[in-house]
């Protein structure tokens, strides 16, 4: 497996096809703005105007595109992906999605002739640099093993979770997980402010004890350097914790802090803050407090 397609060379994907190209595969891409993909193109990425020349006679595609209504279109519009795609070709989705669309997708490319995985991906643009990412993995296992060389090129904790539509449902647990860290985190620095503390000396006394956490780690100083670019967009967690209430809610399962943490990041992108990082969450106790 050497020639692989890409689509969606966003802040997540740009890392990933650099390591992808550093291990030595062939990389084609497909990008709506091509001046914003001019950088990985002078590294040697080859560039085509449409997905249908993009995924012409690769081996295998990967896409990781921002909501659920772009991989249906990348996938399933006519010209794109399923009526474009080598026979034969593997066709991993790296976005986070829907479990049902990834299963979607499975059924109707299997029946053409693919091998499809879901591969959603954690560890941010950090790992996606390092490339260190958490690949989940959910499908066919011989698909997964098959495809693992493509895996490591990119990430380092790479699990097989089951079933098509299981990598998903694993990423949506995940989000779950950051969704109620990173709400205690900014819970935390909002009371030790509000009591007085030293919010640095705060923040280096209780990351190495039981409160640390990849979520204090990375967001900490950003937010207390008031730094708020996205290494991974706000809007783009709103939808996460939305598929992952409406799984939740078909198993009748009340996730309640999801819930609430939902809420209030709705109310934040409403403000206009959709396209800041996840730390933005901060502002929502910030500009409470001023109220």
């Amino acid at each position: 497996m050497n020639k692989i397609g890409f689509i969606g060379v966003g802040i997540m994907g740009k890392s990933m096809v650099r390591n992808l190209m550093k291990a030595g595969f062939e990389l084609h891409i497909y990008a709506r703005n091509k001046e914003k993909v001019e950088d990985v193109i002078s590294e040697g990425a080859n560039f085509h105007e449409s997905i249908r020349d993009c995924v012409k006679d690769c081996e295998a595609v990967i896409t990781i595109v921002g909501f659920p209504k772009d991989v249906e279109e990348v996938y399933f519009e006519e010209g794109n992906i399923l009526d474009s795609a080598e026979s034969g070709a593997y066709l991993i989705d790296m976005t986070t999605t829907s479990p049902m669309l990834a299963e979607k997708i499975f059924k109707e490319g299997t029946e053409k002739g693919y091998h499809v995985l879901d591969a959603p991906v954690t560890g941010g643009d950090t790992g996606a640099k390092a490339g260190t990412l958490s690949i989940l993995v959910g499908g066919l296992k011989e698909d997964f093993e098959k495809c693992m060389p493509l895996f490591q090129a990119m990430g380092t904790n790479i699990n097989y979770q089951g079933n098509a539509g299981c990598g998903q449902h694993a990423k949506l647990a995940n989000q779950i997980m950051i969704a109620g860290t990173l709400s205690g985190v900014c819970e935390a620095l909002t009371y030790a402010k509000a009591k007085g503390l030293d919010p640095q000396v705060f923040l280096d006394s209780v990351s190495t004890g039981a409160a640390g956490s990849k979520q204090l780690d990375i967001f900490g100083p950003k937010i207390l350097a008031g730094d708020y670019e996205p290494g991974f967009f706000l809007k783009h967690f709103v939808k996460d914790m939305k598929l992952a209430l409406t799984e939740a809610n078909m198993s009748e399962l009340s996730l309640e802090v999801l819930s609430l943490v939902l809420a209030n990041y709705e109310e934040l992108e409403a403000a206009g803050y959709g396209n800041l990082g996840t730390q933005a969450l901060m502002k929502y106790y910030a500009e409470a407090g001023e109220e």
